[in-house]
This record gives C-alpha cells, structure tokens and sequence, in this order.
C-alpha cells in the first residue's frame, strides 16, 4: 500500500497484516475480496457501478487486480458499466464558481454537511445522496459512463474520437451504434 493512500485512509500493511489506525483488523486476500464481489455483482442484475474519480483511479487498479486472477471478462459480463462523478458534477455544477470537486467539498457545497471522509461505507452513503441531490437527466449521466477494456487492457474504441483514456471506453460509444440501428429499424418499417 502506497504511504499517500495510509495516510488518507488510515490503512497500513506491515507483515502481511492489515492495521487500521494501529489496529489489526481482519482482511481477505484480494482474490477472496473480487470473488466475493463478483458473487455480489451477479445478484444485482448488471448494475451500473457509481464512483467518484474512479475513471483515472479506481478502475485501473480494479482491471489490473481483475486481469492478474483472470477475472476481468466475467467481471465485464457482471456489470452495466461505470458512472463517474467528478466530470459530472464539473459538467451539472461548472458554473458555481467551486474551488474543489473533491467528493468532501462537493458533499460540503451541495449538501451542506460534512461527513468522515475515506471511510468506505460513508463515502459510499454521501456520494448516494450527493448523486441524488445533482438530478442528472439520464443523458448527462450517460455522457458521463464508461467501460472497462473487454478483451485487453489499451482495447481500442469502436468510436475511437471519443476516449481520452486509451483502454477506457464510454459507455455511449457501444450504446450509440445500436440505438441508431434501432432508430433506423423503426423509421424503415
């Protein structure tokens, strides 16, 4: 574990035990943790997955973690896609004249409150509520999600204009060709 990521979240690593805040607590192996999520993911029905700045973060870590127990295509068959917060709140709330995106200000300015930051489950809830108070319409949410390479990490875009993330697609680029045919079907009968 990487000494910025302890000092935000208060995890620690030393012989091969996991301490929070100088406490030993109990963690799984990181394949024990993907099964048990994929076992999770399966009883959702392909949901779209939430996060905030997880596009340059959280999902390259996720898809390397994924490729190293050869998990990453039945993870792709699991999921819907991803949804990233921070360009979306850029996009809702440019205008605001906000000094931070951070999820802790956002939470902040939005919602008024203040919340404990970095603990999973709380940055979990504050990003449900702070979601559901910005209302994106279903296009602006759209414009905003993506997926992960299906075969390979650097897997090209099928609309390649639209990533600037080599490998990271978005969702709209795979959406886009079939609700033109359908469009098309439906204008042609």
């Amino acid at each position: 574990m990487q000494r910025g990521a302890s000092a935000v979240t208060g995890l620690r690593v030393r012989r091969r035990c996991l301490y929070m805040h100088e406490v030993p607590v109990l963690a799984n192996t990181h394949q024990e943790a993907l099964m048990a999520f994929l076992a999770f993911l399966r009883m959702l029905d392909r949901p779209l997955l939430i996060g905030h700045n997880i596009r340059k973060f959280d999902c390259p870590v996720l898809y390397r973690t994924l490729e190293e127990f050869q998990l990453s295509s039945e993870f792709q068959r699991s999921i819907s896609g991803f949804l990233d917060t921070l360009p979306l709140a850029r996009d809702l709330l440019g205008d605001c004249g906000l000094q931070s995106y951070r999820q802790e200000s956002l939470v902040k300015a939005v919602l008024g409150v203040r919340y404990a930051a970095h603990d999973a489950l709380e940055d979990v809830r504050a990003l449900q509520r702070l979601y559901w108070a910005l209302q994106p319409t279903a296009e602006q949410a759209l414009r905003h999600t993506f997926t992960l390479p299906i075969t390979e990490p650097g897997a090209a875009c099928r609309v390649k204009r639209h990533c600037r993330h080599p490998g990271q697609c978005p969702l709209w680029c795979y959406l886009r060709p079939m609700a033109q045919a359908s469009s098309e079907a439906v204008g042609g009968d």
